[in-house]
């Protein structure tokens, strides 16, 4: 354990083993007692003492504890850490119905089943990430699951707005029961787990979840469907698990000496204040744990950008560059079950009340926030409150990706409703089953009833009118807006973006991800006009990485750069210019809206949605939806949205009369108040068919002066081996090692071409290495150039990835450096350009010259190069990661 006044982050682990339990007789009772478990505490321990994870002395262990024990130990061990956390839970665990949270037991562990099933001392996954976790000074979050049902985290993962820094290890797929095995070993993925972490060296999660499933495989693992046990994995970034460790014996079944050698152990690694209790918080968590969980990650958000901007950059503590990203271990391994408990369940003068029918309202990310403040006033409003002072109803308010929920509700029903061993899984990748849908546009719930499959299990009931309105704008900062501001409204888009670019030559334009939200796709429905149009159209708002997935984030991230921000224009719903979003606290650039004729508005409209089988509760459920949409579309529905911003769905006048003119306008005229289902249909067919498969040429430099700048997950090879996770199997790529040995300027690691990213990971694991030559990048660039232009008539976006020191000499100096920027500007070809040291991207180095003219993006020390590049790539790529 560091000292308190070492300087670095203090590592905490808490292992959790139940074993044993209080209540295991029906009708409360939870399925049994877990002798396995039990072996799961040291076997662990020895582990991650052995991959030099942890010294003994930060190792918490807590064997069999009452849920207020845990919840202590928890809160404290996560205050402590402020490098690297692991949290251990090994026990029963359950789900709802739904299928949408994950339930953790603890020793006195009740269930009370019924219409509304309560789990009594138990934490949800929600509560534990939006609230202990969450909360923590810990730099990264890795959690680990081995318990039934672990897969069903992995919708939580994905709803957590911070999840770049959470990678998530899950023992099984979701929906599945998995066997304890013998009560004289560990739990079986337990065991896996602890062998293969346990030996010296380290592994990256990717590469572990691989041997793991292989393992299980090997072992003929089933879960109790009797379908092959799968351990998942969920990760935004990868990360590197151990290092070099003391001799410490790993323990292992049956014996006490060290294991036999890992057949693939993966590369080595390079190698507080007490916190307030927050009793406060708990009847919110009660009500609704992902709103916590969004809630924090917008506050973290928002202190970043006050950490730029007071500090002119974030750095890294020590524990992040040791251990790259791993900083945040969480293994919560378990055999299945939040926090209800006895907190909220009362009414007036002490009247016990049961738990209320609970809503699920999937909306358009753009209006989580609306409908989520909307869904609180209605909680506590008079409409929802019975005479003894008890709720009808209770409300979770979640979103998704608009085009995602779009092809669940087309296509995949039967999955949503009983997901099965398909890759297609919509209770995972978007959410539990709705009740209620509320998009940004009548347009998708008509997308949906065109081409919904006839045997879909869900009926959708849209509203005749729609709730609010809110039109897409061009946002411009305050000084570009024209004067008088009549002079463009009314005007196509692209006429407006070409007189703001006449005005002003740097000025850019941006919009949010089309496939994300309904406000970018509307923005695209005007940006291509007529769909010939779409590489016109993707020019005008070409950026660096890929697109903000909200508008709201699109808002957030321009104060990144004052520079951006005075000079960049954003495509969002206007009534974000009204109610402000979450990074009120930066100081942003001041925007007037603009309204472009052609671009549709949003148009929220509610839509019931009924699954078949619902009928056991169906007459109750059918009242609290309508109740609720009776409350939205009056005075108390009304308050909201003038609070938002939003206008009138049929005069699109401003619900608030006192709206702050200096922004928007009261009247423009004239607007596109809402989107055809065609129109929106073709411009998501042409968004999706332009960013197709790519084509990437990585140019690795492997000249000597690389030697201190190979090894290790941020070396040369590693940062490549990273960005493969954006490339999917339909992309094209190659990698060539730069260096002059004699018979050229490169070596061909990996041709250009379709590949497996095992095979490519192999190819540059075995072949790249230092050579004892210098590099030649002129050389090298021109053949790039020259390959990329023999292969580019197919229409794939194309890309060439540098990755050098930026110690280039003569080589880019004078007519050589001439000639590269030449061929850069006439090329069409971006070349992003990773300098893996400081200063290779200040203005006039050769390095950010070529990005700069290419079209591409210069990285260097400044950056987070590891993420940026990733970004890049994905600009292109298919890949999943």
């Amino acid at each position: 354990m560091q000292p308190e006044d070492a300087g670095e982050p203090m590592d905490r682990a808490l292992l959790i083993c139940v074993s044993d339990y209080r209540y295991t007789e029906p009708p409360h009772g939870v399925p049994g007692e877990l002798p396995a478990v039990k072996k799961n505490l040291p076997v662990l321990r020895e582990a991650l003492v052995r991959a030099g994870v942890f010294t003994h002395e930060d190792i918490v262990p807590l064997s069999s504890p009452d849920f207020a024990d845990a919840a202590r130990a928890l809160q404290r061990v996560a205050s402590e850490a402020g490098g690297l956390l692991l949290v251990y839970f090994a026990g029963h665990g359950a789900i709802p119905s739904g299928g949408d949270e994950l339930y953790l037991q603890l020793r006195d562990a009740q269930v009370f089943a019924g219409e509304h099933t309560v789990f009594n001392a138990a934490v949800s996954f929600s509560d534990l990430m939006g609230t202990v976790l969450a909360t923590s000074r810990a730099d990264r979050i890795v959690v680990v699951l081995d318990c039934c049902f672990a897969g069903n985290a992995a919708r939580v993962w994905e709803h957590f707005e911070d999840k770049r820094r959470v990678v998530l290890l899950m023992s099984v797929q979701a929906n599945h029961r998995i066997d304890a095995g013998a009560p004289d070993t560990p739990t079986p993925y337990t065991e896996n787990l602890a062998e293969l972490l346990g030996r010296e060296g380290g592994t990256t999660v990717s590469r572990l979840t691989a041997r793991l499933r292989q393992r299980m495989a090997e072992q003929k693992r089933r879960t109790l469907r009797n379908e092959p046990w799968q351990p998942q994995l969920r990760a935004d970034a990868e990360v590197t698990l151990g290092r070099k460790g003391p001799e410490v014996p790993l323990l292992v079944p049956g014996g006490s000496g060290p294991a036999g050698p890992d057949p693939d152990p993966g590369p080595p690694d390079p190698s507080p204040r007490p916190r307030r209790r927050l009793p406060a918080w708990t009847a919110a968590l009660w009500r609704r744990p992902r709103a916590l969980a969004a809630t924090w990650s917008r506050a973290r958000r928002r202190r970043q950008h006050a950490r730029r901007g007071a500090g002119g950059g974030k750095r890294p503590s020590r524990g992040i560059l040791l251990r790259f990203a791993l900083p945040v271990l969480v293994a919560l391994g378990m055999l299945g079950v939040g926090l209800y408990g006895p907190l909220g369940l009362a009414g007036g003068d002490d009247t016990h009340c049961a738990p209320p029918l609970e809503l699920r309202v999937l909306t358009d990310p753009d209006l989580e926030d609306t409908f989520r403040t909307a869904a609180d006033a209605y909680l506590t409003s008079e409409a929802n409150t019975t005479e003894a002072g008890c709720r009808h109803t209770g409300i979770t308010v979640y979103s998704a990706g608009s085009s995602d929920v779009v092809e669940a509700l087309r296509r995949h029903t039967d999955a949503w409703k009983e997901p099965g061993a398909d890759e297609v899984d919509p209770q995972r990748d978007i959410g539990p089953q709705p009740d209620v849908w509320i998009p940004g546009s009548r347009a998708e719930v008509d997308r949906v009833l065109e081409q919904q499959d006839t045997d879909a299990v869900a009926e959708l009931e849209p509203g005749e009118r729609p709730l609010a309105h809110s039109p897409v704008v061009l946002a411009v900062p305050s000084r570009l807006a024209p004067e008088p501001l009549n002079e463009v409204t009314g005007r196509p888009l692209t006429e407006m973006i070409e007189a703001l670019t006449a005005r002003a030559a740097d000025t850019g334009v941006r919009r949010p991800d089309p496939e994300f939200t309904d406000s970018g796709l509307l923005a695209t429905v005007g940006l291509y006009g007529d769909t010939v149009a779409v590489a016109r159209g993707e020019t005008m708002v070409r950026q660096p990485g890929p697109p903000s997935p909200t508008a709201g984030d699109l808002l957030c991230a321009l104060p990144e750069d004052d520079a951006v921000d005075d000079r960049t224009a954003a495509l969002v719903p206007e009534f974000l210019l009204i109610s402000g979003v979450d990074c009120e606290g930066t100081v942003r650039a001041p925007r007037t809206a603009l309204y472009p004729a052609d671009v549709p508005g949003m148009d929220p409209v509610f839509v019931r949605v009924r699954w078949d089988g619902g009928e056991t509760d169906a007459t109750a459920r059918d009242a609290a939806v309508a109740s609720f949409r009776d409350w939205l579309a009056g005075k108390g529905g009304e308050e909201v949205f003038a609070r938002y911003g939003f206008r009138e769905p049929d005069s699109l006048e401003p619900i608030d009369k006192d709206v702050d003119l200096d922004v928007v306008s009261y009247a423009p005229s004239p607007l596109d108040a809402s989107a055809g289902r065609d129109e929106m249909e073709q411009a998501l067919g042409a968004y999706q068919a332009y960013g197709g498969p790519g084509r990437v040429l990585f140019l690795l430099d492997s000249s000597g002066s690389m030697a201190g700048l190979w090894e290790g997950p941020s070396g040369g090879p590693g940062l490549l081996r990273q960005t493969l996770g954006g490339l999917g199997s339909d992309d094209e790529y190659g990698v060539w090692a730069v260096a002059d040995t004699g018979d050229g300027p490169y070596e061909t690691l990996l041709g250009l071409g379709r590949h497996w990213r095992e095979d490519a990971e192999e190819a540059v694991d075995e072949r790249a290495r230092v050579r004892d030559a210098s590099a030649d990048p002129h050389a090298a660039l021109l053949a790039a150039f020259d390959e990329l232009e023999d292969r580019g008539d197919d229409g794939r976006p194309q890309m060439i990835v540098h990755i050098t020191d930026g110690r280039h000499g003569s080589y880019l100096e004078g007519g050589r450096l001439r000639e590269v920027l030449d061929r850069a500007g006439a090329s069409g070809v971006p070349v992003t350009v990773a300098v893996l040291g400081g200063g290779g991207c200040d203005e006039g180095r050769p390095d950010q010259r070529i990005a700069e003219v290419s079209g591409g993006r210069c990285l260097d020390a400044g950056d987070d190069v590891g993420a940026a590049l990733h970004d890049e790539i994905a600009r292109i790529g298919t890949g999943d990661d």
